[in-house]
């Protein structure tokens, strides 16, 4: 606006400081480190689980979070700011522990010997609650961050908002579509047929 409607003279210029010069050079670190942060959080669950594919397969999560948290953003009609983009950081780890809560249990029971359907089963109705558990902590402890209104709202509200909204569809696919990328992606030799098996029913009820 202010280059459409301001006429300088020739030999003059404007430059913008203060607070939204902090801001680009807060963004341009952003754009740095968020990706780090990402690739080290691939390397660590890489180097626990010993396996390239299941650490990818954790790692499914955070890009639906990161849909989320942007979804939630438009919905509020909050602007990316730097406060978000650390609320990205910090939704990538919520979204990675609760895969790792289900793959790791999953991977213990195809270690005793099930088979992966049967795992797959048994794991997403076992870890059920502990994901739910983690998501309503998690989304539930930011919501008066998301509603702040007196001094430093401006910081606190993109931060909450983006982590409310992507703990919310990170878990949708915890419970949906985690379990059905590990079947489809962790077959057992053969032809397998889904049926539910008796204890699976019994753990499920308990």
């Amino acid at each position: 606006v202010v280059a459409e409607k301001v006429k300088l003279p020739p030999g003059y210029w404007i430059g913008w400081g203060g607070q939204f010069e902090q801001l680009v050079s807060a963004t341009k670190r952003l754009m740095i480190v968020v990706p780090v942060a990402l690739l080290l959080v691939f390397l660590l669950l890489f180097m626990g689980m010993g396996s390239a594919a299941d650490a990818a397969l954790v790692f499914s999560g955070v890009p639906l979070a990161l849909t989320g948290g942007v979804a939630a953003l438009l919905l509020r009609d909050i602007p990316l700011s730097i406060s978000a983009g650390v609320g990205f950081i910090a939704l990538s780890g919520v979204a990675v522990l609760n895969g790792l809560v289900i793959i790791a249990f999953i991977e213990r029971l195809r270690s005793e010997g099930r088979s992966v359907v049967d795992a797959v089963r048994e794991g997403a109705l076992t870890r059920l609650r502990p994901v739910l558990m983690t998501a309503l902590v998690a989304s539930l402890g930011f919501v008066p961050m998301a509603l702040a209104t007196g001094a430093g709202a401006e910081v606190q509200r993109p931060l909450a908002t983006v982590v409310i909204g992507g703990i919310i569809s990170s878990t949708m696919l915890t419970l949906l579509v985690l379990p059905a990328l590990s079947v489809l992606f962790r077959r057992d030799a053969g032809t397998e047929t889904p049926t539910m098996a008796p204890d699976l029913a019994a753990s499920g009820e308990r």
